[in-house]
């Protein structure tokens, strides 16, 4: 018959050693087992990330590349045999590469604040919450969810229209960072939007009321020569017009503003999105409570 285990052995692991801490006795407890760094944990939730809009592709990919042709072909339609060529390019060579900059901004920051609000409004945050993931992990991972979704419909997009445009690609390293940089803007713009929104009206209101109208008016349709002066002025403090000049320099070879200050603002917005999604993410603010 088995022996009763003696108290020696029962009794709390924090008992020992003159009544220590468990984390004395048992190092191990408590620990992140990853190092400095993660990695497993955020691939997963990164994975996470592509799959849920990957598993709907028909809604988040699809849809968005058949709503930027429409676009495109309302404005061939009505407008390409009236509008003078742009600076040397043909009108809709300028316009395809504002088009498909707007889908990538638009995509990049729905799939951000989308993945958080559903969880808010589901019930399930604490997935994000719960596993061994700082900060910094969570932000990266839902960014980057982000960025490969804007990717992914701006080279659907791209693709798509080559069959009626003919691009002729002026650097391919800029279109991607441009790209690049504007999808994890959005992206985190997007995370904050996502932790701040309590439903969908919310997330509709800085779609409808900021994202959409700074993108509409940044020289999507238009050259921003155009302009009066005063709105020449204020467009060359909007960031989405250096992303979609950027990227339409990137396929066409002509800028109509300067692409080093343009880079810089993109970046330093970029990074200054990153430090406000780590303060609130470490916070907890509107998750924890």
């Amino acid at each position: 018959m088995e022996q009763a285990e003696s108290p020696e052995t029962t009794q709390n692991p924090a008992s020992h050693q003159g009544g220590g801490s468990v984390a004395s006795v048992y190092p191990e407890l408590g620990v992140r087992q990853f190092g400095r760094f993660n990695w497993l944990g955020l691939w997963t939730l990164y994975k996470k990330e592509v799959r849920r809009f990957t598993k709907v592709w028909m809604q988040t990919l699809m849809a968005p590349i058949v709503t930027t042709l429409l676009f495109l072909a309302i404005f061939s339609l009505a407008l390409a045999g009236l509008r003078p060529d742009i600076n040397g390019v043909p009108f809709i060579n300028f316009l395809a590469p504002g088009l498909i900059m707007m889908s990538i901004v638009q995509n990049a920051f729905a799939n951000s604040s989308s993945s958080l609000l559903v969880a808010k409004v589901q019930g399930n945050v604490v997935d994000f919450l719960m596993p061994p993931l700082s900060p910094l992990e969570l932000n990266i991972g839902i960014t980057f969810g982000g960025l490969t979704r804007g990717l992914f419909v701006g080279v659907g997009t791209f693709t798509a229209m080559a069959f009626f445009v003919d691009f002729t690609v002026h650097s391919f390293f800029v279109a991607l960072f441009y790209a690049c940089i504007a999808s994890l803007l959005l992206g985190q713009i997007g995370l904050i939007g996502g932790i701040w929104a309590d439903k969908f009206d919310h997330l509709a209101t800085i779609s409808n009321f900021i994202i959409t109208p700074l993108a509409f008016l940044s020289g999507t349709f238009y050259s921003v020569t155009q302009l009066p002066e005063f709105a020449y002025n204020v467009t060359q403090y909007n960031p989405f017009f250096y992303m979609i000049d950027g990227f339409r320099y990137a396929l066409t070879g002509h800028a109509e503003g300067s692409l080093l200050f343009g880079a810089g603002m993109l970046i330093g917005l970029t990074l200054l999105g990153s430090a406000i999604c780590q303060y609130v993410l470490a916070r907890g603010w509107r998750l924890k409570s």
